[in-house]
């Protein structure tokens, strides 16, 4: 509960430094406010948005309860604006998907994201507004989601077709006069389709490393996204392990668990202890955050830490080995005139020193 001379609380701090492991670390803690405001106005996730912290944002967005996307500054600016106006695209697409209002417009110039984006030329984020507004929905994280490329059969019957003669010899001058330029790929194309593929429930990354709780709601633009904590104290343990959670127009709906999603794969570690590591029945909410968030020891990521024993050497310890004279026929860096100059200086006053002490000696013996 404690604010620094900034109005900013340790939530803050820690975002602001990007801090990961300590963000993950104060979800735990019921005091925190996650949408307290500094003496400038801003919140954790706008420091994290404006900042360009993905990973940050990601986690106050899932594991955060109670997260407000539409906190304003005194200017007027929400995170979604703010993220626009530095330029990050990753989380621009983030807070779109989690339910952040696109429309929002400031207090001061009354100017929305996309006059702000194109008013400090942020065109790579303006290109990834297009391209999620031309797809607001994920469909590769649905389980109604169809693996297959729909333009495949077509391509495939185009190119086994009997072509004539006339076809060949206008496909030889096309191949022949054509030039190939680097271009980006095309939108429901091959590179398109195996993007989605690698993204989808279906492939065997997201299997094994992750666990979807919402696979019949995937996310949208404008939908609002409840965090894990809020999933866990909605539903009890049956409904989390025998039906599938989904979001519905702001509300949270159970529907029947399908044959992929009733379907897990289990995954084995080098330690079994039952207290070393968190299930999602037991409330642990570890078992959400991706490997690459969670915080643990990054030595040992299975979480396993083996017992280590500490014992003395029998050899001794080594000796640091002399400097060897300069050997003739290697290279040198240059002696400097100014210092051959200190150097010597510092000589003579060294000898200066020593003869006024042992005249001092002399005559203190012969006054003796």
């Amino acid at each position: 509960m404690e604010l620094d001379i900034n109005g900013r609380n340790g939530l803050m701090v820690a975002v602001e430094r990007g801090f990961v492991d300590i963000v993950a670390l104060l979800h735990k803690c019921p005091l925190i406010e996650i949408n307290h405001q500094d003496n400038d106005g801003n919140t954790a996730l706008m420091i994290a948005a404006q900042a360009g912290f993905i990973t940050i944002l990601n986690y106050l967005l899932n594991f955060y309860s109670g997260v407000d996307t539409e906190v304003r500054d005194p200017r007027g600016f929400t995170a979604l604006i703010k993220a626009g106006l530095q330029g990050r695209e990753h989380c621009v697409s983030a807070l779109l998907m989690h339910g952040a209002d696109m429309n929002a417009i400031d207090l001061v110039q009354q100017r929305g994201l996309k006059d702000w984006v194109l008013r400090t030329g942020r065109f790579e984020t303006l290109n990834r507004l297009r391209s999620l507004q031309a797809h607001p929905v994920a469909e590769q994280f649905c389980e109604s989601y169809i693996p297959e490329w729909p333009e495949l059969k077509q391509l495939v019957e185009k190119s086994t077709a009997i072509k004539t003669t006339s076809q060949k010899l206008r496909q030889r001058l096309k191949e022949s006069l054509t030039f190939n330029f680097p271009h980006d790929p095309q939108d429901n194309g091959v590179m398109d389709h195996m993007v989605r593929m690698t993204t989808s429930i279906y492939s065997p990354l997201i299997a094994t490393g992750c666990r979807p709780l919402c696979p019949t709601s995937p996310p949208e633009i404008g939908k609002r996204r409840f965090a894990v904590p809020e999933l866990l104290d909605r539903h009890s343990r049956k409904e989390l392990e025998e039906s599938t959670i989904s979001h519905s127009n702001g509300s949270i709906t159970s529907a029947s668990p399908t044959a992929v999603s009733t379907t897990s794969v289990s995954l084995t570690s080098c330690c079994q202890d039952s207290e070393r590591r968190e299930s999602m029945p037991s409330g642990g909410i570890r078992s959400f955050i991706p490997r690459s968030m969670a915080h643990r020891n990054s030595i040992f990521p299975s979480g396993c830490i083996p017992a280590i024993e500490v014992t003395k050497s029998v050899e001794p310890t080594p000796k640091k080995e002399k400097k060897t004279k300069r050997q003739k026929g290697y290279l040198e860096p240059p002696v400097w005139k100014y210092k051959e100059a200190k150097v010597e200086k510092e000589k003579q006053k060294k000898k200066q020193g020593k003869e006024k002490e042992q005249e001092k000696c002399k005559r203190s013996s012969s006054q003796k």
